[in-house]
């Protein structure tokens, strides 16, 4: 069964390296890694609130050991990130991808907020662009622009050999800036990787 990723590249999916296609494989997947999380002072209260709904992190912190296990159940690919801070505390960052046709994903958050994004892929990268906010209310689709949010979403992972890749996820507001970022370096753990 071809992943949701590998739906939405098509053809392009054949052009990632080894690291980006077991990263992105369907079956269940463990991941090892460190992430920098950072952002302006003023976004500490917003970022509180969103946490209530299981949006974001809201602590920063530079090389946070981080593990993500994902699964797949009837077309929806499950991401679970644990993310452990110096002072042994946890957070737990969970979210449920799926298709939204052609090559966009929405990657909920919980029950009825998500993200849409287009994914390419382009010079060995997996890059998304943020298309909008949605807010799901029973089988609607409510759309909410970016820019009344957090503004643009972007994400780019590139391999870095056939084990690891680094990841970049950014939210930059056209009028306030960068709100957000996180980014780091992540080992696939999930048996034998996939041939080129």
């Amino acid at each position: 069964m071809k992943s949701l990723v590998e739906n939405a590249l098509g053809d392009d999916w054949n052009k990632l390296p080894v690291a980006l296609k077991a990263h992105y494989g369907s079956g269940e997947l463990h991941e090892t890694g460190h992430m920098d999380i950072e952002y302006p002072w003023l976004m500490q209260v917003y970022l509180n609130v969103l946490r209530l709904f299981g949006a974001l992190l809201n602590r920063r912190g530079k090389q946070i050991p981080v593990t993500v296990d994902k699964y797949v159940i009837h077309q929806q690919q499950y991401w679970n990130r644990t993310f452990i801070f110096p002072d042994e505390s946890i957070i737990r960052f969970q979210s449920v991808l799926v298709s939204a046709g052609g090559n966009q994903l929405i990657e909920f958050v919980n029950s009825f907020l998500g993200l849409q994004m287009a994914v390419y892929a382009t010079d060995g990268m997996v890059r998304y662009a943020g298309v909008r906010y949605v807010v799901k209310i029973g089988k609607w689709l409510l759309p909410v622009p970016e820019s009344l949010v957090l503004g643009h979403t972007s994400i780019e992972e590139r391999a870095i050999d056939e084990y690891h890749f680094m990841m970049d996820f950014r939210l930059v507001h056209p009028l306030f800036g960068q709100l957000f970022r996180y980014s780091g370096v992540f080992k696939v753990d999930n048996g034998d990787l996939p041939v080129n």
